[in-house]
């Protein structure tokens, strides 16, 4: 059996993640959910990572969710669904958390727990075709809160209702007013995209891009900053990246940052 869940390394600095189902147009079983998470959860404790990057396997889908097949055997019952819940729950907590930026290229289909996934990502990158929804309401099924969350956080309430009661398959220009994309390329340049986008990152300072990440979730929270909070983003000065980057600026010489 081939590994659904692979970890490439396609450039220095930068991982991959691919969701390796293509036959089943990368449609996610709950071990899959597991491994997902699981690799997130590795893949943040590595300070040499300064982007990470997921996909589908081939060019027809991002995902489609989940595998509905197993629902009979793995998710019929109330207890059944709190327990497989829980992993979709804390695989996306896994993926919004990642310390570094993440980039979402997206082909093809992107609908349901794929969306989601996606959803997950700070950059996502689709092809001008990809097709975007969560059409759960046809098979009589609930977003939990758990899942839910990245969803109201990207779209915001009254597109989420939209979507969600809706169920409408839209369009990548539809997902890219709504907030579901951050930008759309031809569908022959979303692998380019999207590796331009993680290169970019990763020439950046690293400790920088954790800090502004870090930053901005906080700010979604309305409770005051406290003293430290706010002094932290002053503590950038006192780090050899900064040292390296300004100094390289006023030299007119590319900055070569060690995450220091």
């Amino acid at each position: 059996m081939p590994e659904e869940i692979l970890v490439e390394r396609p450039a220095p600095h930068i991982v991959r993640l691919v969701i390796n189902r293509a036959e089943k147009l990368n449609a996610l079983t709950k071990p899959m959910w597991k491994q997902l998470g699981d690799l997130a959860l590795e893949l943040a404790k590595d300070d040499d990572i300064r982007c990470l990057m997921l996909r589908g396997a081939g060019e027809k889908a991002f995902g489609p969710g989940n595998d509905i097949s197993e629902f009979a055997n793995e998710r019929s019952n109330v207890e059944q669904a709190r327990s497989y819940g829980q992993i979709m729950h804390d695989t996306l907590t896994a993926l919004q958390d990642f310390p570094a930026p993440t980039v979402a290229q997206i082909h093809g289909i992107c609908v349901g727990g794929g969306m989601e996934i996606a959803g997950c990502c700070d950059i996502r990158i689709a092809g001008a075709s990809s097709r975007f929804g969560a059409p759960i309401k046809n098979l009589g099924l609930v977003m939990a809160y758990g899942e839910l969350e990245a969803l109201v956080g990207l779209v915001g309430p009254s597109a989420a209702k939209e979507v969600l009661f809706e169920g409408r398959i839209f369009d990548a220009e539809e997902a890219l007013a709504k907030g579901v994309l951050t930008r759309i390329v031809a569908d022959e340049e979303v692998a380019d995209a999207a590796m331009q986008s993680a290169q970019t990152i990763a020439t950046g300072a690293p400790i920088v891009a954790r800090w502004h990440k870090r930053f901005i979730k906080r700010l979604s929270d309305p409770t005051p900053l406290s003293a430290a909070e706010y002094d932290e983003g002053f503590q950038c000065f006192g780090t050899e990246d900064f040292q390296t980057g300004y100094k390289a600026f006023l030299a007119k010489e590319t900055p070569e940052f060690k995450n220091r």
